[in-house]
């Protein structure tokens, strides 16, 4: 089996951290890959962002304090270079920070809820693009669930 590596949207980490169900999907990624079942990839612009959404989101220092700590710990750093951000999505700069991220770090999967990523397709640069629960599926094996609507 391939080795799953994942960038993470800001998007996702505050889900999971503002959660109030313990059995939220997201907080259950959050929990997956601290028992290393995927390889988490961040950048500084990328940890950037997530500590400004963390002030706007009033995520409590405590919760910020043990995700940073984790980050530093268990994921793993992509240093990256201006030259490797691309003006990919025009209707917002920022997430051509989650794709450099993505690419440089050779990236499996991107997770996300953002359209702007998502609407790139199923796949980017052999980057498999997929919201928090369908990443969750492919994390645990499972198949989703028949949508019978």
């Amino acid at each position: 089996m391939t080795e799953l590596r994942a960038v993470f949207d800001t998007n996702i980490i505050i889900a999971a951290l503002k959660s109030p169900n313990k059995r939220s999907p997201n907080l259950e990624l959050l929990q997956r890959w601290r028992d290393g079942e995927f390889v988490l990839l961040y950048s500084d612009d990328l940890l950037a962002e997530y500590e400004e959404k963390f002030t706007t989101k009033r995520i409590s220092l405590e919760i910020q304090a043990q995700f940073l700590q984790d980050l530093y710990i268990l994921a793993e750093y992509i240093p990256i270079t201006a030259d490797q951000v691309q003006a990919i999505i025009t209707a917002d700069p920022d997430d051509d920070i989650v794709l450099a991220c993505a690419v440089v770090g050779q990236a499996s999967h991107l997770v996300t809820y953002d359209p702007h990523l998502l609407n790139l397709g199923v796949t980017y640069q052999n980057i498999i693009l997929l919201d928090g629960l369908h990443f969750l599926y492919t994390v645990r094996g499972d198949t989703p669930p028949i949508d019978h609507n």
